[in-house]
């Protein structure tokens, strides 16, 4: 049985984008993953997919958060800021929020099988189940790969076994790669990234008085 735990911070290229902390990348697909070394298997029915969006569809203010799944930022924001967003924010409905795939990547391998093993479950079982199955890729950031993408299913009504080999073979790489492509057009240079009603939000460090004060101003323009 896997044991969620608290993950160990990778080694990764940290650098100030204006004033944003994260994970650098923003090139072009085909420079950044010519080398991945992994066979791109046919997509599953149903491409492409809707983004991930928790809280309420209809929100006057929309939260997009751009995210790596190696990426050590992310997970720092996952731990740390997500759950506050969530408690203040999505409970009751305030905002709609968004999840965008934006493998950098931090690991040409982990970094795309990741993304494609959440895709899977939001695939299969909604995308309540895909914002529960990220949460735990992040809290484990420091064990991706095979067996944990199977592992990391249990209590999800999906097959583990499945998840896996939608995984390992990228079967949702097209709509991940649409999504990365989308944010490089939107302007994302790293990750996290954090857009609030389409203005970026700027931090020096992962927190969340930036992204609270940006999602209060946003409720006051409307």
């Amino acid at each position: 049985m896997t044991r969620f735990t608290r993950r160990s911070v990778l080694s990764a290229t940290t650098v100030a984008l204006g004033a944003l902390a994260g994970c650098a990348g923003g090139g072009s697909e085909s420079a950044e993953t010519e080398t991945a070394g992994t066979e791109t298997a046919t997509p599953l029915p149903g491409q492409p997919l809707s983004t991930p969006v928790a809280g309420d569809p209809e929100a006057d203010v929309t939260v997009a958060v751009y995210e790596d799944y190696a990426c050590p930022h992310c997970a720092t924001y996952s731990e740390s800021v997500y759950p506050k967003v969530r408690e203040d924010y999505l409970t009751d409905g305030t905002i709609r929020y968004e999840f965008h795939d934006f493998p950098v990547p931090v690991d040409k391998n982990a970094s795309w099988q990741a993304a494609s093993a959440a895709r899977a479950v939001q695939d299969n079982v909604g995308d309540e189940a895909f914002f529960t199955y990220s949460e735990r890729l992040f809290a484990n950031q420091n064990q991706l790969g095979p067996d944990t993408y199977a592992d990391l299913t249990e209590g999800i009504d999906i097959d583990g076994e499945m998840v896996r080999a939608a995984a390992t073979g990228e079967l949702y790489r097209p709509t991940i790669s649409g999504d990365r492509e989308a944010g490089i057009d939107r302007g994302v240079q790293g990750t996290p990234a954090v857009y609030v009603n389409d203005e970026r939000v700027e931090w020096s460090e992962i927190a969340y008085e930036p992204v609270r004060s940006a999602i209060e101003a946003a409720r006051s323009d409307g």
